[in-house]
C-alpha cells in the first residue's frame, strides 16, 4: 500500500493524525456523520504501518489531542463557569485533561507500532484489538472516561447491531476493523469491510426482548432552572411551584419523572411538607413520581439520590458513580489545594451501595442511573433482566450549550440499544428524551426551556447477551485476536 499511499513524514504525519482527531469529532452527535469516525481512524492505521514506536506514540497522542481537544472542551464550561475558577487555570486543567485522555491513543500508538508485524496481520489483528483495547481501559481506569468512544457515532449505522452482544465497544471493534480493511482496499481483504456491515444489519432484525405487559403512559418534566441561580433561597419555592404545577397538568401519566437533584434541598428539610403531601395526594391518585434529591443521613454523609414517591411505595436510588472533582475529590490527600480552588457546591458526595439499581415504579421494575452513570454500560446492564425499562436522570446545566448534552443523549440511545429497554431521560434543561428499545429517539425536548414529554411506552422483559456478559465477550474476542498476532509471529520465528 505503501507505493500507492506514501506516508508521511514525522511532523506531518502528527499533523494529519490531530486532524483526523479533530473532523471525528463530527462523526459524534449533534453533527452525526459517522462516516468521518471511519476515514479518521484508516488514516490513523496507515500512518501507523511502518512507523517507529515513537513516531506511533506521538501521532496516536495527536489524534486523541484532536478528539478530546474538540469533542471534551466543553469540561472548562464548568469549571470556569461554576467551578469559581480562573479562566487561565481553568483553561490550564482542561488542558491537563485533554492531554491525560490523549495519552491512551499515544500509548496505543506506540504498543501497536512497536509489535507491529506484516502488514495485514497488524492491520487486521493488531492495531483494531489494541485500539479497542485502550478505549475499553480509558472507560474504567481511575474510574473512566467512556466518553466519544468510537462506537457512540455508530448509533445509526448497521453497525449498532453489535451493541446488544457485544456493547458500545464492540461496536468500535467492528468500526475498527472496518477501517483496517478499508486500508487493505488492494486486497481480498477488503471483503472483510461488507461482511461486517452486513452482519451487524443482520443482528439489527433480531428482537432482544419481549412485552412484558400493558403500556403506560409517562412524562418527563424539564424545569430549565439555570444552574446559576438553582440553589438560590429566592428560587426554591418557584422551582417546586413549576414543577408541582406541570406534573399536574399530566394526570394520564401513570409515572411522572423529575432530573437529577430537581428539588434544591435536602430530603430532610422538605419531608414533612413537601415530599410526605406529595406521597399520599400521589397514591390516591394511583400515580408514581420520582424525581432527584439530594439526601443527608445522620452522620453527615450526603448523596445524589432519585427517590419513588406514589402508588407504587417510597424507594430510593443513591448514585453510586460519581463524577471526579464535580462530586467527590480523588486523591485528596496530595490534590488538596485545589478543592479551594474548584468550589463547586457539594462536591463531596458519599457514593451508593453496590445493589443493583432497581426501583418500583407503575407497577415494574425500573433501572436507574443518575446523569453521568449511564456512560458506563456495564453499570446500566446491572439491572436487568429485572429492569422493564431504564431511566436516566441528568443535569446537563453545568455544560450550557456545548456538545455535551448532545453527545450525552447519544450515550443514553446506546444504553437503550445494548439492553433493549426504553430508555427515559430527563434533565433539566435538556436534551430530555424518551428512547426506545432499538435506541431511537420516540420524542425530545429543546434545549433551555420548560418542557414536557409525554409518550406510552412498552415494558419490555429478556435479557441481551451483553447484559448477561457485559464487556467479557468483548474482550474475550480481543485477547483472541492478539493472542493469535502473537502466534504468528512466534511460529514465523521457528
Amino acid at each position: 500500500m505503501k507505493e500507492f499511499f506514501p506516508i508521511p513524514g514525522h511532523w506531518l504525519s502528527c499533523f494529519l493524525a490531530f486532524i483526523a482527531g479533530a473532523l471525528s469529532v463530527l462523526a459524534f452527535a449533534p453533527f452525526s456523520q459517522p462516516w468521518i469516525s471511519l476515514l479518521g481512524l484508516a488514516l490513523l492505521f496507515h500512518l501507523w504501518l511502518d512507523s517507529s514506536p515513537g513516531k506511533g506514540f506521538l501521532t496516536g497522542l495527536s489524534y486523541g489531542l484532536g478528539l478530546m481537544g474538540f469533542g471534551a472542551s466543553w469540561v472548562h464550561n464548568s469549571i470556569a463557569q461554576f467551578g469559581g475558577v480562573n479562566q487561565p487555570l481553568a483553561w490550564l486543567i482542561t488542558l491537563g485533561f485533554v492531554f491525560a485522555l490523549a495519552l491512551y491513543f499515544g500509548v496505543a500508538g506506540w504498543l501497536s507500532t512497536r509489535l507491529a508485524r506484516g502488514r495485514t496481520a497488524s492491520l487486521l489483528l493488531l492495531f483494531p484489538g489494541l485500539w479497542v483495547l485502550f478505549e475499553w481501559l480509558r472507560g474504567w481506569l481511575f474510574s473512566g472516561f467512556g466518553w466519544l468512544s468510537l462506537g457512540y457515532s455508530q448509533i445509526d449505522t448497521p453497525l449498532a447491531g453489535f451493541a446488544p452482544v457485544f456493547g458500545v465497544y464492540g461496536i468500535s471493534l467492528a468500526l475498527a476493523l472496518s477501517a483496517a480493511a478499508l486500508s487493505l482496499w488492494r486486497s481480498p481483504w477488503v471483503l472483510v469491510l461488507p461482511g461486517i456491515w452486513l452482519g451487524g444489519w443482520l443482528l439489527q432484525q433480531h428482537d432482544w426482548s419481549q412485552p412484558a405487559g400493558d403500556g403506560f403512559t409517562n412524562s418527563l418534566i424539564q424545569g430549565a432552572v439555570p444552574q446559576e441561580l438553582k440553589w438560590q433561597p429566592q428560587q426554591f419555592t418557584p422551582t417546586l411551584e413549576m414543577y408541582v404545577e406541570l406534573t399536574d397538568k399530566q394526570p394520564d401519566s401513570r409515572l411522572v419523572i423529575w432530573p437529577e437533584t430537581a428539588v434544591p434541598a435536602f430530603s430532610r428539610q422538605v419531608e414533612d411538607n413537601f415530599l410526605q403531601p406529595l406521597d399520599e395526594r400521589l397514591a390516591i391518585e394511583g400515580r408514581d413520581l420520582l424525581l432527584g434529591i439530594p439526601v443527608q443521613h445522620q452522620d453527615g454523609s450526603y448523596y445524589n439520590a432519585m427517590i419513588s414517591l406514589g402508588a407504587s411505595g417510597r424507594g430510593s436510588y443513591y448514585k453510586q458513580h460519581l463524577v471526579p472533582f464535580g462530586e467527590f475529590m480523588p486523591l485528596r490527600f496530595l490534590l488538596e489545594p485545589l478543592i479551594e480552588a474548584f468550589s463547586i457546591p457539594m462536591s463531596e458526595f458519599t457514593p451508593g451501595s453496590a445493589a443493583k439499581p432497581l426501583l418500583n415504579l407503575a407497577g415494574h421494575q425500573a433501572g436507574i442511573s443518575i446523569c453521568y452513570e449511564d456512560s458506563f454500560g456495564n453499570e446500566v446492564a446491572a439491572a436487568l433482566p429485572q429492569a422493564a425499562f431504564l431511566v436516566n436522570a441528568s443535569n446537563d446545566a453545568w455544560f450550557g450549550d456545548s456538545l455535551a448534552p448532545h453527545q450525552h443523549l447519544e450515550i443514553a440511545r446506546m444504553r437503550a440499544l445494548e439492553n433493549s429497554r426504553y430508555m427515559l431521560r430527563a434533565t433539566n434543561t435538556g436534551v430530555s428524551a424518551i428512547i426506545d428499545n432499538r435506541g431511537r429517539l420516540l420524542a425530545t425536548s429543546p434545549q433551555f426551556q420548560p418542557s414536557v414529554l409525554s409518550a406510552d411506552i412498552q415494558p419490555l422483559q429478556g435479557i441481551t447477551m451483553f447484559a448477561q456478559f457485559g464487556n467479557k465477550l468483548l474482550l474475550t474476542l480481543i485477547l483472541g485476536m492478539l493472542g493469535l498476532f502473537m502466534g504468528m509471529g512466534y511460529r514465523k520465528q521457528q
